[in-house]
């Protein structure tokens, strides 16, 4: 069942997030692309396997490992400016070890591990390449099962490789950016620089409520049962979305 799991939900999410990004664009897909649809499912196996209080030391690796996937997405927006996809992506992928092994070796609290999420959810739209929007291009869908492949693919190695590790590694793998890296390649080849730079705005907005999602569980798994957890932990995530998107509108508006 396990397998079944790994092999399908993040392709269908990623053909999902594809579709979406077609019709509303590559912003909107980075906002989608930012559900815990990856990491969420391996920390509740984690938790069925491992117990609650596992879980919840993995979970805090979780929320300090965000700031690897904003580093990804950031050196590869740069990069991807001036070099092919392969280089840019081998570029994000150092930066994503470097700061993975850094946290590794610190463990920080769960403080300490908020601290590092919401700083690097602040910094990152600074420094993110300064794109205007456009209109996506009308293309054709002749890649999505290419996506759906890859993502089937890195998903089964990352989970298999959380798995035979310690909470900390487990947390840092399970928010290995799946999602972003096939996103960054695809729009990278498909659509251009520029829309990978708006793939991970988006993102960013997103991943508020990531960071919510994992703080409930980290809070909860110790005191609840795992689907309590879990149901309050998507609610929270939800009205966090909610309560970011007003804001944003309201911005705008003014």
């Amino acid at each position: 069942m396990l397998l079944i799991l790994k092999l399908t939900i993040v392709p269908i999410f990623i053909g999902l997030i594809t579709l979406v990004g077609r019709k509303w664009g590559s912003s909107v897909a980075g906002l989608v692309g930012a559900f815990p649809v990856v990491a969420g499912p391996i920390i509740i196996f984690i938790a069925l396997e491992q117990g609650s209080e596992f879980a919840a030391l993995t979970s805090i690796s979780v929320i300090s490992a965000t700031a690897c996937l904003l580093i990804f997405g950031l050196v590869y927006s740069w990069a991807c400016i001036r070099f092919s996809w392969i280089f840019a992506l081998l570029f994000a992928l150092v930066a994503w070890l470097i700061l993975a092994l850094t946290l590794a070796m610190t463990t920080p609290s769960l403080g300490i591990a908020l601290l590092i999420a919401i700083s690097s959810l602040i910094i990152t739209p600074l420094l993110l390449p300064r794109t205007k929007p456009t209109t996506p291009p009308n293309t054709k869908l002749h890649d999505l099962p290419w996506r759906m492949l890859v993502g089937a693919l890195l998903t089964f190695t990352v989970t298999t490789l959380a798995g035979a590790l310690g909470e900390v590694w487990s947390g840092i793998l399970a928010v290995f950016p799946v999602i972003g890296l096939v996103l960054a390649v695809f729009t990278h080849t498909t659509l251009g620089p520029t829309h990978v730079t708006q793939v991970y705005r988006g993102m960013v907005k997103g991943l508020y409520s990531f960071v919510a999602f994992f703080l409930t569980l980290t809070l909860l798994l110790p005191e609840a049962s795992i689907l309590i957890a879990v149901l309050s932990s998507v609610i929270v995530a939800i009205v966090m979305q909610v309560i970011l998107q007003f804001i944003a509108r309201s911005i705008t508006k003014k």
